[in-house]
């Protein structure tokens, strides 16, 4: 198996917002990263109330919305339970913008993919209170690793063992897993497996291939998680499952991002995007026709049951 090489067009520093060698290779061997009190405290508010935005906003929706489906729903103890919200950079809150446009976490998508990076996907997942369901082991995408495809996962809220924190199985991210065999022989308790404690504005980064889940808990509180996936472009354009022309739709997300973030933080220093000029995109000027780039097709993943969810927590 070869990986890519973060190999950055300028220099990458832990003072930069770009991971350390030291920390990438952990990631490379353990499949996951904690960064702890990587998210400013204004970005976080802001982030907090966007979500809160997000959820009252998708309640209030009629199902047969059409805009409706980019909202995830459960049956669960009788109850109709929202999950997921998808498209975020569409539903009216500038602060998912501004995260994608941050150094905190552009650094770490150039330090794993490259800088020819690609922001695939972009969702607030969240256990709301008293709806503690499980989420089965699972991978999130499995591909053929000759690239590293990873989320980076900013935690709203705290997140606690006993209270349904992530568990991971460090190392389970260098091939296919049957996660049903996993889960019938161990449940929650296989080897080497650790729960990971989060705080609010710390970030997890995770492969996509690294096997995790969390059990099911009762009582719990909110517990809202924003993910963005990377990928290389070098990646999707070898192996799928999308084209040239998507990857440019999508690339076209980091100008306004990073218009945005500069808008919310003055006089803060920027990210150096240093995307291959071949691949540069040329924007239409109408940031709103930027911001919503369906997805017809995704990676595989590997999961259990009917019931698990892709890229939650």
């Amino acid at each position: 198996m070869t990986l890519a090489e973060p190999a950055a067009r300028a220099a990458a520093s832990a003072a930069d917002h770009h991971l350390t060698p030291e920390q990438v290779r952990f990631f490379d061997e353990h499949g996951y990263l904690v960064l702890r009190g990587r998210i400013p405290t204004a970005t976080l508010a802001r982030l907090q109330d966007a979500a809160d935005a997000w959820i009252a906003d998708g309640c209030a929706l009629d199902e047969s919305d059409p805009a409706a489906s980019d909202y995830q729903w459960a049956t669960r103890g009788g109850e109709r339970r929202m999950f997921r919200v998808d498209y975020l950079h569409a539903k009216g809150q500038a602060a998912s913008l501004e995260l994608l446009g941050s150094p905190a976490v552009l650094g770490i998508a150039e330090s794993l993919a490259g800088p020819d990076f690609v922001p695939t996907y972009e969702s607030l997942v969240f256990k709301d209170e008293g709806d503690g369901a499980a989420i089965d082991w699972h991978q999130d995408a499995v591909h053929p690793r000759t690239h590293r495809i990873f989320n980076i996962d900013v935690y709203l809220d705290a997140s606690r063992a006993g209270e349904g924190a992530l568990r991971v199985a460090p190392g389970s991210h260098l091939a296919p897993v049957d996660v049903c065999q996993l889960q019938e022989e161990y449940g929650w308790d296989a080897p080497g497996v650790i729960q990971v404690e989060l705080e609010p504005g710390d970030v997890l980064v995770h492969d996509v291939m690294v096997v995790h889940g969390s059990e099911a808990v009762t009582g719990n509180r909110l517990r809202r998680t924003i993910y963005y996936e990377f990928r290389a472009a070098e990646q999707i354009l070898a192996e799928g499952p999308w084209d040239a022309e998507w990857i440019d739709r999508r690339l076209r997300l980091l100008p306004v991002a990073l218009r945005e973030h500069a808008r919310a933080n003055p006089g803060a220093a920027p990210f150096a995007w240093n995307l291959d000029p071949a691949l540069r995109p040329e924007t239409t000027g109408d940031d709103a026709a930027e911001l919503r780039i369906a997805h017809l097709v995704h990676s595989p993943g590997s999961y259990c049951s009917a019931g698990s969810v892709p890229f939650t927590e």
